[in-house]
């Protein structure tokens, strides 16, 4: 993709980044609009041509390494990443810090609710109305049949359920809101603990008998659980904080022309 005629050259210090280039770059930068796309790309461009020569003139030595396939990382990568590791320097976060976050979103550390369900699956014997209808009614009459009784319920999906889980007695094991189709996850929240729904519930898949044995509900885990995670969060926020009024600094004393560099915060 060509960039937009009304743009004219980058350059970085006299370096210019080649039209070519930016248009392969382009494709690293999802936009609404062509233009938006060439700028973020173009930007892109020259904020690694800004690191890569501040590295040169540091007199870095790239130091490449290898991932778990074999492939070697690029010079120029290697290269800014060391740049990045000696003139970057995090903050670290205090303890009082990582406590305002937590207080302050405690949802995020909250673990999910747990569902300990079972189901029945009856498929219809085609795609008509009626077979629909048909493997609704046997639904209804295999609800009415196992009533509560855990036992019964297991057998009655060992004998009609189409589901892999009719194996284990129809047991979903523990679900996460969020796992199972949108119907059929409500209807199991409706149901009480130790209960088998007596109205099947319509999927694609066919018709659903639900039994909810036990709900688990999440809590909050302690701070002293989540106070390391938190504070590698907050540690790697202020790197990529630190990192990007670095960049700013170098565009601020450089000649960058064609394309502008937001100055530091």
């Amino acid at each position: 993709m060509p960039p937009p005629p009304s743009f004219g050259e980058v350059r970085v210090n006299g370096v210019e980044i080649a039209p070519e280039a930016i248009a392969q770059e382009i494709q690293h930068h999802p936009a609404p609009d062509a233009e938006t796309a060439w700028i973020e790309a173009a930007r892109a461009l020259a904020v690694r041509e800004l690191l890569l020569q501040q590295a040169r003139l540091l007199d870095l030595e790239a130091q490449p390494e290898t991932d778990e396939s074999g492939r070697r990382e690029a010079d120029d990568d290697a290269l800014i990443g060391a740049l990045l590791e000696q003139e970057v320097e995090p903050a670290t976060p205090s303890e009082p810090e990582c406590r305002r976050y937590y207080d302050a979103q405690p949802e995020r550390f909250r673990t999910p609710d747990l569902f300990e369900a079972s189901h029945i699956l009856i498929e219809p014997e085609g795609e008509g109305e009626s077979e629909w209808q048909a493997a609704e009614q046997q639904a209804r009459g295999i609800a009415e049949q196992v009533g509560d009784d855990p036992q019964v319920f297991a057998e009655a999906a060992r004998s009609f359920s189409k589901c892999p889980s009719a194996q284990q007695d129809g047991s979903l094991g523990q679900v996460r809101r969020g796992e199972l189709v949108p119907s059929v996850q409500e209807a199991l929240e409706a149901l009480s603990e130790g209960t088998t729904g007596r109205d099947p519930v319509k999927s694609s898949f066919g018709w659903h008998v639900l039994r909810l044995q036990r709900r688990i509900e999440g809590h909050t885990l302690p701070f002293e659980v989540v106070a390391e995670k938190i504070a590698d969060t907050l540690e790697a926020r202020s790197w990529s904080v630190s990192a990007t009024r670095y960049v700013a600094g170098l565009a601020s004393v450089a000649n960058v022309e064609g394309i502008v560099i937001e100055a530091a915060g």
